[in-house]
């Protein structure tokens, strides 16, 4: 027994160097110890990693985020000549002939307010004759302009809803350049068909950008840059911070292709802040200046706002801005964005001017409207 101690020793010695060499060979990186079971609670855990913050923050401010369809209507003209040479000769013959043609268009926007109001660009909107909101939820409504900054490229509308999903608005004053971004917003809304809104990620890629438009005309000033995915449909949409808050709303892009190459910018929310309480200030000074009239219509001034949520020409005159359903108005013929020229054979140069031409009504009524440029006169003769 002696003789052979010597020898066990080696071969113990011997086997647990070899088990020693397998295990390190299997746990060294890139091999994988073959079999190996992932315990259950394992799996809980990689689960509960990838609902990281941009997740969070996705699913916070998402229910919040809609699809802004805008009509439009514009004036199109049809030369049958046009471009052929013919145009001297033929020209009394065939006259160039004008008509209206609705078209449609898409942006995003943003609920700031569980009664409804949301937060658009200015360029979506502007000079629609409908406003058309949809929530991620499918549900839809009728949208009213109530204010309107195109230097600021900002528009806020109204919706007659309560206890909407609204996003927390954040403070853009204390961004950080290279914390995350996240593009919240509806890019070729009419192609998807889906009213679920886009995410994309990014970061904060400068702040206080001043940009030229393209023409030259406009001045985008102290614009947060992001190079978060932002397309066509993605204006008005939210940029939003890791925490959930909305710190930006998607304005546009710089781009050769017609889509996103990673330079985005978007209106900082302190800025949208501001104009949102100057908008709310503006359309309660609108509901006060309304005048009530005997026509069971309601008439005001035009004004800024005004001129921008009824699509018109005029910048001073009287403009109805409602028609009771059933009324006298309604009845002759009057209509929400009609602009009153004449009443009575008397020039009309304000709202309460009119409505004491028809505090009593007695004889004949006789108005002459101005109705997306074509002169209406309104007669009707009292009972």
């Amino acid at each position: 027994m002696k003789k052979l101690l010597p020898y066990l020793i080696v071969v113990v010695l011997a086997s647990a160097l070899v088990v020693t060499l397998w295990t390190n060979r299997a746990t060294r990186p890139g091999r994988p110890i073959v079999g190996t079971i992932v315990p259950a609670s394992n799996s809980d855990e990689i689960s509960a990693s990838r609902t990281n913050a941009i997740v969070l923050a996705s699913r916070k401010v998402s229910p919040a985020v809609v699809s802004v369809v805008v009509t439009q209507t514009r004036v199109v003209t049809y030369d049958p000549f046009g471009g052929l040479g013919f145009d001297e000769f033929f020209r009394d013959f065939f006259p160039r002939r004008a008509y209206r043609q609705e078209v449609k268009s898409m942006g995003s926007g943003v609920i700031i307010s569980a009664d409804g109001d949301v937060i658009t660009n200015a360029h979506v909107v502007l000079n629609a004759t409908r406003i058309k909101v949809t929530l991620p939820d499918n549900r839809e409504f009728a949208a009213e302009l109530e204010g309107l900054d195109e230097t600021r490229d900002l528009a806020l509308l109204k919706l007659k809803a309560k206890d909407l999903p609204a996003a927390a608005l954040g403070n853009s004053n204390d961004l950080m350049i290279g914390e995350w971004s996240i593009a919240i917003g509806n890019p070729f809304g009419f192609m998807l068909e889906d009213a679920q809104p886009t995410v994309t990620v990014g970061v904060v890629s400068a702040l206080h950008r001043d940009i030229k438009s393209s023409g030259g005309g406009q001045v985008y000033a102290d614009m947060i840059q992001t190079d978060a995915a932002i397309n066509p449909g993605n204006s008005g949409g939210a940029l939003v911070n890791a925490a959930g808050e909305v710190i930006g709303i998607n304005t546009f892009i710089f781009s050769h292709s017609g889509g996103s190459e990673g330079i985005g910018f978007a209106r900082p929310i302190n800025d949208v802040k501001q104009f949102v309480s100057e908008a709310r200030g503006a359309a309660s000074a609108t509901n006060s200046e309304r005048r009530e009239t005997g026509l069971d219509v309601a008439v005001a001034d035009i004004n800024p706002l005004l001129q921008s949520n009824f699509g018109l020409g005029y910048r001073r005159g009287v403009v109805v801005v409602e028609v009771e359903a059933g009324g006298i108005g309604e009845t002759i013929g009057m209509a929400p964005g009609d602009v009153i020229r004449m009443a009575q054979g008397k020039t009309v140069n304000s709202a309460s001017a009119f409505a004491r031409l028809y505090e009593h009504l007695t004889g004949t009524i006789d108005i002459v409207i101005d109705r997306g440029g074509e002169q209406i006169r309104l007669l009707y003769r009292l009972r």
